[in-house]
């Protein structure tokens, strides 16, 4: 049996976002554009996870990540909103509930 240099083992399919999903996470990116809070985002499909990264400036890590872990649906929630030193901010089982986080008022004017 000779090794073929060519093959390459088929990959396995990833995690990624479903239509709807993506729909919501870029109308939510769209919003916070036009409100001057974020200037650019990322996408990964990674086996376990998926992952929607929004960036203040694109050369700095990532303000915000959205993750989509389908395996810890049944626990915790397959969502998740994590901060820029990890930490889990929200974390839910239904993407609109979980996005409501960036719906509240976190600034007001002061005078």
């Amino acid at each position: 049996m000779a090794l073929d240099p060519g093959y390459a083992a088929p990959r396995q399919a990833g995690v990624f976002f479903e239509r709807r999903e993506l729909e919501r996470l870029l109308s939510l990116y769209g919003r916070m554009v036009a409100a001057g809070e974020w200037r650019d985002y990322g996408m990964d499909g990674l086996r376990d996870c998926a992952v929607f990264s929004v960036f203040r400036r694109s050369a700095e890590a990532p303000l915000y990540r959205i993750e989509k872990h389908p395996a810890l649906a049944r626990k915790q929630g397959a969502w998740a909103i994590v901060g820029q030193g990890g930490h889990v901010l929200k974390r839910g089982h239904e993407l609109e509930q979980v996005l409501r986080f960036f719906d509240k008022g976190r600034f007001s004017v002061v005078d």
